[in-house]
């Protein structure tokens, strides 16, 4: 099979084939397939009914995500989610279309086209994070999530654009923008954005490109884009899913999650991508805490005697997220939660200090990464990195690569000042941050609005945050699950759950029970502003 063309750059992502059911130039608005099959939000289990009574098989799904994929992403509204499609999914939905007639199947990922943000390693495609620096770059291997999805039965359908080198390399950037992937617009509205960086894997989950994706999150990565696109994310613990064959940016912070349209997808994915790794040191901290299947755990009940944090941080920086985060309060007091009222989260020295802590281990994980693409990579250093882009005409045409020169500059992570930081910003951000606010009131999970309602896009002047939440969870490595809150303006806001270290578990059964109250999520419509 071919294996090296870009969405971009070629008509072959179609494999040749001609699909009757979706119409080669869709109308404006929600686009619905034409034949007996409709995936507009279908969900896993939805899948795996159809699969059981073989009303459809995993070849049929795979072609209709890629012909949905090339009438949306590449034409018609022209989203841009997709930056390469994996021409091996065909085979691989063939060869698991056969166990499931043998009898056999791997579970409930099993025949699931999953899209991957392109910062995630695979052997058959190439991995770029969004760089041009990097076009063209074959690792060596799979990502250990990549690896895990694949036993667990699940298809990598493609690669998802993002924020370039996930939205760390300079000021004033633009969320959703690459220099080699262009700029994801949001499915909502395509003049707005879709926050980032997993901007890509947002963007396909709403407007229905694959039926789950992954992301992956330093600092609001997942969450972010997840609450703009209106869909569910999870940043798990740090350590829970290893970060092997993942483009880094800070080995105190960085971690992959599952992005869907329900808390399910996400719970069930969730489950097959956990694992103790023994190239990742942080995932032997997260012993017994692995092989829980998160779908035990979707209590529509979930909230009946919950204690939950309320922190007001962000209040009166939007008025009307502050109406829809009150509205939410109310309905989860309704369904028996008891709502305590907080001043502070986590210190304010965490924020400094992380900054710092990520420019030191920046640069330590990208050598790493360079060093792990073997002696033919492209980019070998972080030096030839920042050439390329000082040379190169499309790179550095909307913003600098600041960030990259300042990680550049820092010294080993043996230096005094790192270590310093990194002890100050777990202080401030876990024992005297969420470990002590959530001891002093027994709370079983704190929530904040994940964000504002998406901006429009600029890229001449960057990305125009009004509010978000996610630096308390992230500092700290904790967990963090957004599920949408409501809409404002046809744009959807999100909530954000989050707690302790490893309480994964009871931020799904908060977050399912509140999903199944409320149920805010809707189908984009494509809007053109």
């Amino acid at each position: 099979m071919l294996r090296r063309q870009f969405l971009s750059k070629s008509k072959l992502t179609l494999l040749g084939l001609q699909f009757p059911f979706l119409c080669a130039c869709p109308p404006k608005g929600i686009i619905h397939m034409e034949g007996e099959i409709d995936i507009l939000e279908i969900t896993i289990q939805d899948i795996q009914e159809m699969l059981a009574k073989r009303q459809i098989l995993i070849v049929d799904l795979v072609r209709i995500y890629i012909d949905r994929i090339e009438a949306i992403d590449k034409h018609g509204v022209s989203l841009n989610s997709i930056i390469q499609i994996n021409f091996d999914a065909m085979d691989t939905a063939k060869e698991l279309d056969v166990e499931l007639r043998q009898g056999k199947s791997r579970g409930p990922m099993h025949g699931i086209p999953v899209v991957l943000k392109d910062n995630i390693d695979t052997k058959e495609m190439f991995t770029t994070a969004g760089s041009k620096a990097l076009a063209g770059s074959l690792p060596l291997d799979d990502a250990w999530i990549t690896d895990a999805l694949r036993k667990s039965g699940a298809i990598i359908l493609a690669k998802a654009n993002l924020s370039e080198w996930a939205n760390f390399r300079g000021e004033p950037s633009t969320s959703g923008w690459s220099g080699l992937g262009g700029l994801t617009k949001n499915p909502y509205k395509l003049d707005r954005n879709t926050c980032g960086s997993s901007a890509g894997s947002a963007a396909a989950v709403s407007a229905n490109l694959c039926t789950i994706a992954i992301g992956t999150e330093t600092n609001g990565s997942i969450v972010c884009p997840s609450q703009t696109c209106g869909i569910v994310g999870i940043k798990p613990t740090v350590g829970l899913v290893s970060r092997d064959g993942i483009i880094p940016i800070s080995y105190s912070q960085d971690t992959a999650g599952p992005m869907a349209r329900t808390v399910r997808d996400a719970a069930i994915c969730l489950s097959v991508i956990t694992g103790v790794d023994s190239k990742d040191q942080k995932t032997r901290e997260a012993s017994g805490k692995h092989g829980i299947d998160y779908a035990t755990f979707l209590n529509p009940q979930g909230l009946q005697g919950k204690r939950i944090g309320v922190h007001h941080s962000a209040k009166g920086r939007h008025p009307r997220v502050d109406k829809q985060f009150m509205r939410a309060i109310s309905d989860m007091e309704h369904a028996g939660a008891t709502i305590i009222e907080l001043d502070q989260v986590i210190e304010s020295e965490a924020r400094s200090n992380s900054f710092n802590v990520m420019l030191y281990e920046y640069k330590d994980g990208l050598e790493k990464y360079f060093t792990s693409l073997g002696p033919n990579a492209k980019i070998k250093n972080l030096e030839e990195l920042i050439a390329f882009n000082t040379k190169d005409d499309i790179e550095l045409s909307f913003y600098d690569q600041t960030y990259l020169e300042q990680a550049l500059a820092k010294g080993s992570l043996e230096s005094k000042e790192y270590l310093k930081a990194l002890k100050t910003m777990h202080a401030a951000s876990r024992e005297n941050g969420i470990d002590l606010v959530m001891d002093k009131h027994q709370l079983d999970a704190i929530i904040s609005p994940a964000g504002s309602p998406a901006w429009k896009t600029d890229l001449t002047n960057g990305d125009n945050f009004s509010l978000g939440s996610s630096s308390p969870a992230a500092i700290s490595g904790y967990p963090n699950i957004t599920v949408p809150m409501g809409f404002i303006d046809d744009l959807p806001v999100g909530i954000s759950i989050y707690g302790r270290a490893w309480s994964e578990s009871i931020l799904i059964e908060i977050a399912y029970a509140y999903e199944q109250k409320t149920k805010h999520r809707r189908v984009p419509l494509f809007m053109e502003k």
